[in-house]
């Protein structure tokens, strides 16, 4: 029998190598061919009397499986999307089937108990990261053999999609490794090493990488009989298991309590996971399996699941790839970049530039300064050295690429000009002139603002059409997301190679039309504002900033105001209110800013505190002269009311930000949501929350909530034309 995916080789003692290969994929991973390839080989082997066992292995040098094809689940899976439930029940059920049938080897599992019958052996030699699907079929295989590589990831990450491992994840894993090992492994989705694996009893072998297939071998051919220990008879699970152990009546209590603590009930996956562990170890594995298999439907079948995986995988994907890249533009070799200015964004720059692999160009107006932001990527490499993520030998390398400077000349040769400087128009032109003084013609400058319209800066420039915006976000290390705003007259050379440059460095990038703010900053402002008007009318902090993270949210917005400062808003609406004069909006919140920064000093976090006090070796915790100020009003809203209200002052400016066209697309306004500033990762983003609520609903909401607190809340007029039309962002796929 011949495979698309698959090659098999039989030797001469009647073991075959079963090698997956699936062509025109950089790695493997279950698509529609491999699940068929793969059940069709299960039958010929366990039907060819001449086939003694079984070893599977990858073809592929980029790992050994990394888990299902998430275009197909989001397209409703293998051979197109089943009509009635149980269709969708058995689809979902595919590879838990097979790999069943793998490995019993057919047989009743009375006779494999009582010793009457036994599966033909199959060892897993494992050479590389095995992720999701890649593990399950690992774990389905008797024995596993592992490559001695640190490097190598396994595990199953299903629950960053918002999905369940659905191949017996949720049930050979606890088998093997006990129940709360199991759970911290699927509900954090987070790999663990080999080592790791076989400390924990997931793996039999850890061996070195030339050697995996014999030793895979070795054991298939001195174990003719094979026989998972969980279908042995007296199975008992590692550190006690069912529903009248005492350690596992003590584990699911504790574990259902963090779980919910910590995802403020709005991860259904996780829910579901420690659903599957608990009934999963109270039955036979037969039924345990399709326990599994109906939670895995129920899932993929909602709508979170399907926003979670189009936005968090899909489509990051895709703008990682360069999706808004222009064509018929030749890819940018870009092997040194230039950074103007070494202060917090620019020594970022750098350090995230050279770790990309190219040299830097650090340059300061004083060399201290230089030297100081080089000092920033010494002190992330000395940690990662410390911790045993980068080899000393990989850090010096990284910190030889980075060179800082005062002389313009030493830019003469770069092939990309990052511009960091204060976000000042003067102190931005002059840098401008003279950069482009001493740069190759073809070079593209690039300003790292995250205010000034970037047609306004290239006025300063004798190329503007080489001339584009790239908007990073602090800490640039740590923030995902970057911005990128081509000018009125940016060419799409410029567009190219921001996006070749922001696919260098491992970033996502999303492309925004050039306005005051761009995306990201016309839709937080707003947020934290709502939280400060809240706090003016006496809502209480603690329920303002409980409401955020109820939501989702990494932190609440009053401590993020903190973050980014109330000095540096009370800035921004002063430099506004000067540049709009009579046009100027009060937003409501001038008053507070002005006695908070001015009056009080309390300007934020790096200034000592704002709305949370910081204490030196103590935990932040809200500042509680607030009060004396800003008095609590003895009516306070629900947490339900407070999240609405904090949600909707997300939703609408995002909604007037994709109306205007300052994004293009729902999913970079999803993606720019999510990386951006934090928005709830559960919904898929902004534009997925208002598809799955509904257009219509989300405008009577906005209506409802702009008659109690103000036009602010009212929503775009394209939406409510959309609501009219009964159409979706997301068109019927969604």
């Amino acid at each position: 029998m011949t495979y698309k995916t698959l090659n098999v080789d039989v030797d001469s003692d009647g073991i075959a190598l079963v090698t997956i290969d699936v062509p025109g994929k950089s790695m493997n991973v279950w698509d529609a061919d491999l699940m068929q390839d793969f059940a069709n080989w299960v039958d010929a082997f366990l039907a060819d009397e001449n086939v003694k066992g079984a070893v599977i292995t990858s073809g592929k040098a980029s790992g050994f499986l990394a888990g299902a094809d998430l275009n197909m689940l989001g397209s409703g899976g293998a051979g197109g999307a089943p009509t009635s439930k149980k269709e969708q029940f058995e689809s979902a059920f595919t590879l838990n089937s097979v790999f069943r049938k793998l490995e019993t080897g057919g047989q009743p599992v009375k006779a494999l108990q009582k010793g009457e019958a036994f599966a033909k052996p199959v060892a897993a030699a494992v050479n590389g990261l095995a992720l999701g699907g890649g593990l399950e079929i690992v774990l389905a295989c008797h024995h596993r053999v592992v490559a001695d590589n640190p490097k190598i990831q396994l595990g199953v990450p299903e629950v960053q999609v918002g999905l369940l491992p659905g191949a017996g994840g949720t049930q050979r894993l606890p088998r093997l490794a006990g129940l709360q090992n199991a759970a911290m492994l699927a509900t954090q989705g987070k790999p663990i090493d080999p080592a790791t694996a076989k400390a924990q009893g997931i793996v039999q072998d850890v061996v070195p990488a030339d050697q995996v297939v014999a030793k895979a071998k070795e054991w298939v051919k001195a174990n003719p009989k094979a026989v998972q220990p969980w279908d042995k008879k007296g199975f008992k699970f590692p550190g006690g298991g069912g529903a009248m152990d005492p350690r596992a009546v003590q584990f699911f209590i504790g574990a259902n309590a963090m779980a919910q603590k910590e995802t403020n009930h709005n991860y259904p996956a996780i829910q579901y996971i420690l659903s599957c562990l608990y009934e999963g170890s109270i039955v036979p594995m037969d039924t345990a399996i399709r326990i599994e298999s109906k939670y895995f439907l129920k899932l993929l079948s909602s709508a979170q699941t399907r926003n979670m995986i189009r936005t968090l995988f899909i489509n990051k994907q895709a703008a990682e790839k360069g999706e808004q890249r222009p064509k018929d533009v030749p890819a940018s070799e870009l092997k040194k970049v230039g950074v103007l200015g070494a202060g917090m964004m620019g020594a970022g720059i750098a350090y995230v530039t050279a770790k990309g692999g190219a040299e830097v160009v650090l340059l300061d107006r004083d060399l201290e300064y230089a030297q100081k932001g080089k000092g920033y990527s010494e002190k992330i490499v000395e940690k990662g050295v410390s911790r045993g993520k980068v080899t000393k030998e990989k850090g010096d390398e990284l910190l030889a690429r980075i060179t800082p400077t005062t002389d313009y000349d030493d830019l003469k040769d770069v092939d990309l000009i990052i511009e960091a400087v204060f976000e000042d128009p003067d102190v931005k032109a002059d840098v401008i002139k003279r950069t482009e003084a001493v740069i190759g013609k073809d070079v593209i400058f690039a300003s790292n603002t995250s205010t000034l319209p970037i047609t306004g800066l290239a006025i300063h420039s004798e190329r503007p059409d080489q001339f584009i915006g790239i908007h990073f976000f602090s800490p640039v290390d740590k923030m995902p997301l970057v911005e990128i705003i081509p000018g009125e007259k940016s060419g799409d050379k410029a567009l190219a190679t921001a996006l070749d440059y922001v696919r260098l460095i491992k970033k996502t990038p999303i492309v925004v039309k050039d306005t005051r703010g761009f995306y990201t900053n016309r839709v937080v402002p707003p947020y934290l504002n709502e939280a400060m008007l809240m706090v003016a009318e006496g809502i209480k902090p603690a329920l303002i900033e409980n409401a955020a993270k109820s939501l989702g949210m990494p932190v609440g917005p009053l401590a993020l105001t903190d973050e980014t400062s109330l000095e540096l808003g009370l800035r921004i609406m002063n430099s506004t209110k000067k540049e709009l004069g009579k046009d100027y909006k009060p937003s409501g919140v001038e008053d507070l800013l002005v006695k908070m920064v001015e009056d009080l000093g309390r300007k934020g976090r790096k200034s000592g505190g704002g709305f949370y006090e910081y204490p030196e070796g103590g935990k932040k915790h809200l500042w509680q002269g607030l009060s004396e100020y800003f008095p609590v009003s003895k009516d306070q809203p629900s947490l339900e009311e407070a999240k609405e209200r904090l949600l909707y002052a997300q939703l609408i400016p995002a909604s007037q930000c994709y109306a205007e066209g300052i994004v293009h697309d729902p999913q970079s306004a999803d993606l720019g949501a999510i990386f951006g500033w934090g928005f709830a990762p559960w919904t898929g983003g902004p534009m997925s929350h208002i598809d799955t609520i509904g257009v219509d609903a989300f405008v009577r909401k906005a209506e409802s909530l702009a008659q109690k607190y103000g036009a602010r809340f009212n929503p775009p007029e394209k939406f409510r034309d959309m609501a009219k039309a009964g159409d979706k962002l997301y068109g019927k796929a969604a």
